[in-house]
């Protein structure tokens, strides 16, 4: 059980107030000359292909303690006092301290309203402070600072830069390339740079320094990562999060003034181990990186990059030159619509909308769009657009009121364009995942026909086809219960699709999936001027 104190609001202007240590502490020791450097405040990420901006206007500093009662106050002061302008907090989480770090940590709070202090009655482990630190977290922005001097705050400018741009949705700071260090154990920075490697390996990336406890990652991202390490493993699970979730991941040099075990260094020989059966337990076993089932889904089908042609070769002979996709999610099918003349992704949630922004970036021919596929409004910017294909994969079914949303397709399509679905297709093979990912509903081909034709379409091709995906579905929603579709699955899936289309002519049930093509007539322009 965390105990929450929150310090009384003691000055004029909260959160701009200078802090005054009046704790004996060591001297400084800085490494650099960064302090000159500072970040303006509030910041707009600029959107390179649409319309959609995130304001980062505060920074949110996870502090874990334990028993650095004598170093606390001066890095507390030093986190208030770097040169960011952005507005700041800080979080104090102390760990079941026995050396009376709680009982400062409250004096420093209570001169300053922007530090908060929270409290395990125990030891639970680096980890598990700074996922209770997460809990309280309200700014935009968050860098975890230990609690001691390794790690210089003037570098946050460094590492709050590439997120401020727009560039990066996490930033490591390394302590091997570029900087100014402090030489001390070979052995250490050997087992740093081999765990390094291997979690390269397994994540596919080429970080330098993922030890590194300097990270500074978008709350908004933070808040929804699956975390479950209560000690120093929190690092390398961090990173196979942040990879599983296809973050955008930059490195920054930053100075390190590293500590001697006589001096307090806590970390011994046996992380090293725990930390490399850490990288391959979060890679290959515990695989969920987030609560959101839907994200989940939607990271796995990536991953079935042979599927997704399979669908678009499905279609492809009824895709136009200017298509406008209903319910991009992450652009997984998107990638494959680059080469037409014009490309209009739209979807209702902003994360997926402002990753859509950065994979698409300087494709002029894209633009992005967030909206409500239920609402008019989201339609109107491209009703002079001359779209001749509509695209909606796997989305319809999410939505309750789908003829609204085939009304609004049937209103923004030039005569003659197509409207091209592909949907879930057999009720009963309605199960656990189908509700974990939010559908509304299975379709049958006549269903959907007689909503396409209330519309106004004329239906030109309807087909059933994954049969050997019926069958796994069957198994893995109604039998087994799952509620996500696994990476690794959708990855063997993905090889097996020769495979799968042959057993299309042979296995005697119908497909687990539906496409239905509507064409609007030509002459709805000609009718409606009589």
């Amino acid at each position: 059980m965390a105990i929450v104190e929150r310090s009384p609001h003691t000055c004029d202007h909260a959160g701009q107030a200078e802090f005054q240590g009046n704790e004996t502490t060591p001297p400084a020791q800085t490494c650099g000359s960064y302090q000159s450097r500072t970040v303006p405040c509030p910041t707009k990420l600029e959107n390179p292909v649409g319309s959609i901006t995130k304001q980062i206007q505060k920074l949110s500093v996870i502090v874990p303690v334990y028993n650095e009662r004598w170093f606390l106050p001066e890095v507390v002061r030093r986190v208030l006092n770097s040169p960011v302008s952005l507005e700041k907090e800080v979080i104090i989480v102390d760990d079941g301290s026995t050396d009376g770090s709680y009982e400062v940590a409250l004096q420093l709070a209570r001169r300053d309203s922007r530090l908060k202090v929270i409290r395990h009655q125990r030891n639970r482990g680096k980890g598990a402070a700074i996922q209770t630190g997460i809990t309280e977290v309200s700014g935009d922005v968050v860098i975890i600072q230990d609690a001691d001097f390794e790690y210089d705050p003037t570098d946050y400018p460094l590492l709050l830069t590439p997120i401020l741009e727009g560039k990066a949705d996490a930033v490591y700071g390394s302590r091997f390339v570029g900087h100014c260090r402090r030489v001390l154990f070979f052995w250490h920075t050997l087992v740093n740079k081999f765990l390094t490697l291997v979690s390269n390996m397994v994540n596919d990336l080429n970080l330098t320094d993922m030890e590194t406890g300097y990270k500074a990652i978008r709350a908004d991202i933070l808040r929804h990562l699956r975390l479950t390490a209560r000690t120093f493993t929190i690092e390398p699970e961090l990173t196979c999060r942040l990879a599983q979730w296809g973050a955008r991941i930059y490195e920054v040099p930053i100075s390190y003034t590293g500590r001697t075990y006589e001096e307090g260094k806590k970390i011994r020989p046996r992380d090293g181990l725990k930390a490399l059966a850490a990288i391959l337990y979060y890679r290959f076993i515990d695989t969920q990186f987030t609560n959101d089932e839907a994200f989940v889904t939607l990271r796995s089908v990536k991953r079935a990059a042979a599927y997704n042609r399979w669908i678009i070769d499905k279609v492809r002979p009824f895709l136009g030159r200017r298509i406008l996709e209903a319910g991009a999610g992450i652009g997984n099918l998107s990638t494959m619509l680059l080469r037409s003349e014009r490309l209009v992704l739209v979807d209702r949630d902003p994360r997926y909308c402002e990753m859509l922004q950065s994979r698409f970036f300087g494709w002029t021919n894209v633009s992005v769009n967030q909206g409500d596929l239920t609402e008019a409004k989201t339609f109107d910017p491209y009703r002079t657009e001359r779209l001749d294909t509509i695209f909606c994969a796997n989305v319809l079914e999410h939505i309750a009121d789908d003829q609204k949303v085939l009304n609004h397709f049937y209103q923004v399509l030039e005569e003659g364009g197509h409207c091209v679905l592909v949907v879930p297709a057999g009720p009963r093979l309605f199960g656990s995942l189908d509700e974990a990912v939010g559908h509304q509903r299975r379709y049958t081909s006549d269903d959907l026909m007689a909503k396409l034709h209330k519309a106004g379409f004329r239906v030109v091709h309807s087909h059933r086809f994954n049969r050997l995906g019926s069958i796994a579905w069957f198994v893995s929603s109604r039998v087994l219960g799952r509620r996500t579709l696994g990476p690794h699955s959708m990855t063997w899936f993905s090889r097996i699709v020769p495979l799968a289309k042959l057993l299309d002519w042979i296995l005697p049930v119908a497909g687990m999936s539906l496409i239905i093509v509507g064409q609007k007539p030509r002459q709805e322009r000609l009718r409606v001027a009589a």
